[in-house]
């Protein structure tokens, strides 16, 4: 049986440096942050779960979406955010590395994209 799939998709890998601690800590702020990116591109946000590891800690979290998903895990003490982005669809990455560096200022930022499920 030979059968095609043709999942188009993009895979951010964004790492941002340098950010203000405060920015880091707070929970609600990181997934205001999360919600305002998938908005700006026009997901569909199916559940979203953020765990914070107690006061002045980092934040892990997730936003499920219809087309994949949206992560991020911090470290305060380090200035440093790990955040991860897969979506299918016609979806402006771009845009979305852009949203998420203007809402934490980071000093320095590293972008990788990975194209997913193309030969």
């Amino acid at each position: 049986m030979n059968t095609q799939f043709h999942a188009h998709g993009q895979h951010v890998i964004l790492d941002l440096y340098g950010i203000n601690h405060a920015r880091l800590t707070n929970p609600k702020l990181i997934e205001s942050i999360m919600q305002n990116v998938a908005t700006e591109l026009k997901a569909t946000v199916l559940q979203s779960h953020l765990h914070h590891f107690g006061e002045d800690l980092g934040v892990t979290g997730v936003l499920l979406l219809a087309e994949s998903h949206m992560s991020i895990h911090t470290w305060p003490e380090a200035g440093f955010a790990a955040i991860d982005i897969f979506m299918c669809g016609n979806k402006d990455m771009n845009q979305a590395i852009q949203l998420f560096i203007q809402a934490f200022a980071p000093t320095q930022h590293d972008v990788k994209i990975i194209q997913r499920g193309k030969p």
